[in-house]
């Protein structure tokens, strides 16, 4: 019996075993102490949610580093089996291997990052969680008609970034371009619609076009943008029923629906002040000519008569 536990305690294999182990334990203690010790110190909740990943990526590192040093001797004679191993491994797992990738495309890449508002494989919401493989989202819209949460977290692969485009709202330029479109019926006083129109633009959204001046400049230095209009604009375009003013504007993009229900308030009033003036265009029909009609009254028994023809018994 004491020969077995002899043996035991002096084989290498067991004690390559529990070398694993402290390291595992070890190295999984110093990455939750040090979490725990940066979420005490650290205010910010972004650089805090940062730090953490990075000591989580370092503990991986680590472990991988000392788990490596503890089986050395004996990879030099695996080099053929992890080399067939490997390229099957990597068949298999393309999807993940490619999720990684696109992991640390996204460290370097600013593809985005944690608090913007993305649209990623088809799916639109703010950025809450980058892991390795996967990205998780808070969703907007779906059944909800605006760019408002609708409760799902979603989580994409990293890897739909080397499939489809990224299209990323809130990155360099926080803002957005949005219209309404008014419909004002022919004969309406059209200079005092498109006035009336850009007071309540100026207005509401003014504010936001005069502060972001210095942030579209420093767009047009980075990227090769021409100089676009960001004050209120009303433009006038002519339809079948009714002239169309184009309402342009720029807003928050976590502030759509709140700046367009103060804006539709604000011309409903307008509308409703101008004295008739100006009046909501509506979808109508115009009857060019009516055939001529042969109407009959029917009068107790007798054979029908046209109208405009007197009857005996009515004389």
């Amino acid at each position: 019996m004491q020969d077995l536990i002899d043996k035991w305690l002096f084989d290498p294999v067991v004690g390559k075993i529990v070398a694993v182990v402290l390291v595992v334990v070890a190295v999984i203690v110093l990455v939750r102490f040090l979490q725990g010790a940066i979420g005490r110190h650290i205010e910010n909740s972004e650089l805090r949610y940062r730090i953490r990943k990075l000591i989580t990526f370092f503990g991986y590192v680590l472990a991988i580093f000392l788990l490596s040093l503890i089986f050395s001797d004996k990879l030099a004679g695996l080099t053929v089996f992890f080399g067939v191993a490997g390229a099957g491994v990597a068949f298999a797992l393309q999807e993940v291997i490619a999720s990684a990738a696109g992991w640390v495309s996204m460290s370097f890449g600013r593809f985005y990052n944690v608090g913007d508002r993305v649209q990623l494989g088809g799916i639109k919401g703010d950025v809450i969680d980058i892991g390795v493989l996967r990205t998780t989202l808070m969703e907007c819209g779906g059944w909800i008609n605006g760019d408002q949460y609708n409760g799902r977290i979603v989580r994409v692969a990293n890897s739909f970034i080397f499939k489809e485009p990224v299209y990323n709202y809130s990155s360099d330029f926080p803002f957005l371009w949005d219209e309404i479109l008014i419909p004002v019926r022919y004969g309406s006083n059209y200079e005092m619609a498109r006035k009336e129109f850009q007071l309540v633009l100026e207005d509401v959204t003014g504010e936001h076009a005069r502060i972001l001046k210095g942030d579209w400049r420093k767009m047009t230095d980075q990227y090769m943008l021409e100089d676009a209009r960001l004050e209120p604009m009303v433009t006038l375009n002519i339809k079948e029923n009714w002239v169309e003013y184009a309402l342009r504007y720029v807003v928050d993009y976590k502030q759509r629906r709140s700046t367009k229900d103060k804006i539709c308030v604000r011309l409903l009033r307008a509308i409703e002040q101008s004295g008739g003036d100006i009046r909501l265009g509506a979808p109508s029909f115009e009857v060019a000519s009516i055939p001529p009609l042969d109407i009959f009254l029917k009068n107790g028994g007798d054979v029908p008569s046209p109208i405009g023809t007197e009857h005996p018994s009515d004389t």
